[in-house]
């Protein structure tokens, strides 16, 4: 079993990059910790020990999620909790023994830096990254 320890990051889809940022940074007073090249699409916001991750639509990320955000389309890619730290042979026995075939394990970037995650579905079909915490 694991433990989790908190969130991470939350992504969210967009198509209003500067609105974005201007209400992250100006309005709830986050800061911009990294940015990817303008293809790739991603700007990472510090908030708090967590990230808020903003995805432009129609960059590389942006268009791994579909369409842009409406009342029927989605505008969170994925949320990530941050876990205890634990061997991944053991957590990876843990989602086996619940029916989840979990994909390998990656390093990724996240809240607390460089670190190995792995995506996995909720019922409702809802992207989960569980990160093991540095």
């Amino acid at each position: 079993m694991f433990e989790i320890a908190g969130i991470d990051h939350l992504v969210l889809r967009t198509t209003n990059l500067e609105a974005m940022l201007d209400f992250y940074i100006k309005v709830l007073g986050c800061s911009i910790e990294r940015e990817t090249p303008e293809e790739i699409g991603l700007t990472q916001l510090r908030a708090g020990n967590a990230l808020i991750d903003l995805v432009v639509i129609g960059s590389r990320l942006g268009n791994m999620g579909g369409g842009a955000p409406t009342n029927t389309e989605n505008n969170l890619d994925h949320f990530c909790l941050q876990i205890k730290p634990v061997a991944e042979e053991e957590l990876v026995k843990h989602l086996t023994d619940s029916g989840i075939e979990p994909p390998d394990f990656a390093e990724r970037y996240g809240a607390q830096g460089f670190g190995n995650s792995v995506y996995i579905k909720d019922p409702d079909q809802n992207t989960v990254e569980l990160r093991i915490q540095i």
